[in-house]
């Protein structure tokens, strides 16, 4: 949870309860966003890839443009207004172990993190029956059930396998022919018996993609695993779903968006809002980007978006047919985030972490997002793939009331009286399109992978899904802008 001072508001362009501004102060002026300008490179996107790689290049001498759609800075890092002057996670808020790029970011904007709370039992919601499970035992934050012998032989060979995929590139592996030809789902069904063993793997892709299992190249889903991890640590299942070492350990104090708040403040008036890109056009000389109310003439342009939103921008020439057809196929994922806020975390007193997975009801998953003293309790639900699409057009009394229902279910009774509700839909957010990542299906990475990152003339492409390590990641977005800013600043 984060109070909104008027201090932060003015010196940051910070998130209002009314919404994201930007500060007058900061913001240019009409003339000087009508002018024609001229850059070194200009950055589409001012998420953490893009302004990590304004950053960069920055730093390197380099002029740089950044153009935002968005009235605000972060992309899917999102403080989501509660209503009361503060503010939650609406979007990636996570940090954990290896993710050393986004760790040392936040360390230089001198953003802190404290622990995810995480002590007690887990809820585990399954066939009408709710049950409590520690998490300190060998399957961690895997729930038990009658199944779980025929999951853990399952992991073991799914964990066999994630450590013959080279990092980053997927359709290089031996079998990925093999794989890529087949869902996650198929492979589940092909590798394990219980019913159970396959509910909890469908949540897997769920709780980490919002993706039904069906949707999920196999391929996909090994290398985003492979990717759960640093140069020297491999990336493994157990890192990537497990709060206390794994990819949920951490938050940030003031939430996730204060790192791109602040690293956006420091860039200064490069960086400009309400302004989104509608063509990019190329020659000899560079391109000339132009957006609503600016046109930008640079020598080179880094697009730090998702592929699927990044194919809303007008290229010319056209693309190449492997870049173009990847936009096509890597679709987001389907996912809102909803939080309720209560007078203390009464989940606490009952011996319960705030943490769930349930196999019915619109939430699939849930967190304890209080604040670091528990000086009031918000529990966090994920409304992941189809729970969400069934919600779509739905009026915001109905989302806020299957998500109590959610919580009641998970948590009791005291769950359904909350002081305060909030929900980010990001199916509905236009700059987003869904959420937490592009997924790619069967047959998408073996035919069109290497133009994840392969520049098209004077584009390059940054943003998580082009990362190697924790794709899909705030630590992957870092990482992605700092590997496009070598590769322009090389090429320039």
């Amino acid at each position: 949870m984060t109070r909104v001072s008027r201090r932060r508001l003015l010196g940051t362009g910070a998130l209002t309860a009314a919404g994201a501004v930007v500060s007058a102060a900061a913001a240019p002026s009409a003339a000087a966003r009508t002018a024609p300008r001229t850059a070194d490179v200009v950055i589409v996107g001012a998420g953490l890839s893009g302004l990590t790689a304004a950053r960069d290049l920055v730093a390197a001498g380099r002029s740089v443009v950044v153009l935002e759609a968005r009235d605000r800075p972060g992309g899917r890092v999102y403080g989501m207004p509660l209503g009361d002057g503060t503010t939650n996670e609406g979007g990636a808020e996570f940090i954990g172990p290896t993710q050393d790029r986004i760790a040392a970011l936040a360390e230089d904007m001198g953003v802190g993190t404290y622990a995810t709370y995480n002590e007690g039992k887990n809820v585990y919601y399954r066939d009408g029956k709710r049950s409590l499970y520690a998490t300190d035992g060998p399957l961690g934050a895997v729930p038990p059930d009658w199944g779980v012998v025929d999951l853990e032989l399952a992991l073991l060979k799914l964990g066999g396998m994630v450590e013959e995929v080279p990092v980053g590139e997927p359709w290089k592996a031996a079998k990925a022919a093999e794989w890529d030809a087949q869902t996650f789902y198929t492979w589940s069904r092909s590798n394990s018996l219980s019913s159970g063993a396959r509910f909890l793997m469908d949540a897997f892709a769920s709780s980490t993609l919002s993706m039904r299992s069906q949707e999920v190249s196999l391929l996909y889903l090994l290398n985003y695993a492979a990717s759960a991890g640093n140069e020297a640590n491999p990336g493994t299942i157990d890192r990537l779903i497990n709060t206390r070492g794994g990819a949920q350990e951490s938050r940030f104090v003031g939430g996730s968006q204060e790192v791109p708040i602040r690293l956006a403040a420091r860039l200064g008036d490069i960086v400009h809002y309400n302004a989104p890109v509608r063509s990019v056009v190329t020659d000899a000389g560079g391109a000339t980007v132009t957006a609503d109310g600016i046109t930008v003439s640079a020598r080179r342009v880094v697009v730090a978006m998702s592929p699927a939103i990044a194919g809303k921008i007008d290229f010319s020439p056209a693309l190449p047919a492997s870049r173009a057809q990847l936009m096509q196929r890597y679709p987001m994922g389907s996912v809102a985030k909803f939080v309720a806020v209560y007078d203390t975390p009464f989940w606490r007193a009952d011996g319960l972490t705030g943490q769930a997975v349930a196999d019915s009801g619109a939430i699939d998953a849930t967190f304890d997002n209080s604040p670091p003293d528990g000086s009031r309790g918000i529990l966090m639900g994920f409304m992941n793939q189809a729970s969400i699409r069934r919600l779509d057009g739905a009026p915001a009394a109905d989302v806020r009331a299957a998500g109590l229902d959610s919580f009641t279910k998970l948590f009791g009774d005291k769950a359904a009286n909350p002081r305060l509700t909030a929900f980010q839909r990001w199916d509905n957010e236009v700059w987003s399109g869904g959420g937490p990542v592009g997924v790619a299906p069967p047959g998408t990475l073996t035919a069109f992978g290497p133009a994840l990152r392969e520049p098209c003339g004077p584009i390059h492409w940054a943003g998580t899904e082009t990362s190697g390590y924790w794709t899909g990641y705030m630590d992957g977005a870092v990482r992605s802008g700092e590997r496009v800013a070598k590769e322009i600043d090389a090429a320039l």
